[in-house]
This record gives structure tokens, C-alpha cells and sequence, in this order.
């Protein structure tokens, strides 16, 4: 299962995001929040990270304005390792290198149709493993 959750500024990315989830039958729990109304991204990012750190969730995504807030947020829980990315071949690297178990993305700054190229790429792509995971032990700390 893949945990969601935004704020007001990543509200309608975050339905595009969900239904290409639903097109692919991946399964998910969306946190919220569930409209455009102003409120606070840490609350989202935590229940997201939280999810993902309790092993309910496999991975997660996050989507605010800059996807900066929510990355931020959501690195300040052990065991989450939260990436920002904007481009495709970050969202495949920190999978392959980084583990990362969480996607930012930023909706007012990357377009819908990259985010959607984003978040599927960063779905699909394993951890590497081997030296790589030597390293993300040391992150673990």
C-alpha cells in the first residue's frame, strides 16, 4: 500500500497522482487533506511518515507548493528517508541508491504530466542493494 498525503497546495496534484494509482490498481491510503483549504503540511507529512515508518505502508507520497516543506517534515521521523525530486532520473536514483521511502513532489514548480512520470518511476524502481545498502545503514545512524 502506498501512503498519500498533501496539503492545500498540492491538493489537486495529489488527485491526479491518485487516480493513475487507481488506473495501475495500486492500492493506497490517502491522509489527506481533502481540499484546498489552508492548513498545516507537517500534520500530513507526519501521518504519512508514520505509515510508512510503522511498515503499514510500503512507501509514500507527499505533495505540497515545493514539495520542500513536506521533505523536511517528513525526514524528522526515524526510518523515513524522504526525497524531493523534480526530475526523472532523481526519482529513480534515490530508489536505487537511497532506499528512499518517500516521494516529494513540489505542485507549483513540476508540472502534472512530470510529477505523474515521477511517481511512477519512483513506484517501480528497486533498491539496488549491495554498497548501497552500506550506506543507507549509515543514514540509519
Amino acid at each position: 500500500m502506498i501512503a498519500l498525503g498533501c496539503d492545500h497546495g498540492g491538493y489537486n496534484l495529489l488527485g491526479e497522482i491518485k487516480a493513475m494509482l487507481d488506473e495501475s490498481c495500486v492500492a493506497y491510503k490517502d491522509f489527506g487533506t481533502f481540499s484546498e483549504e489552508s492548513c498545516d503540511y507537517p500534520d500530513y507529512a507526519k501521518l504519512v511518515a508514520g505509515s510508512v515508518a510503522s511498515g503499514e505502508s510500503e512507501r509514500g507520497i507527499l505533495v505540497c507548493g515545493t514539495g520542500i516543506g513536506m521533505s523536511i517534515a517528513a525526514n524528522k521521523t526515524r526510518g523515513i528517508r524522504a526525497a524531493l525530486c523534480g526530475d526523472c532520473f532523481s526519482a529513480e536514483m534515490t530508489r536505487r541508491h537511497n532506499d528512499a521511502n518517500i516521494l516529494c513532489l513540489g505542485a507549483r514548480v513540476t508540472g502534472a504530466g512530470l510529477a505523474l512520470k515521477i511517481a511512477q518511476i519512483f513506484l517501480e524502481t528497486p533498491f539496488d542493494g549491495g554498497r548501497h545498502a552500506r550506506r543507507v545503514e549509515k543514514i540509519e545512524g
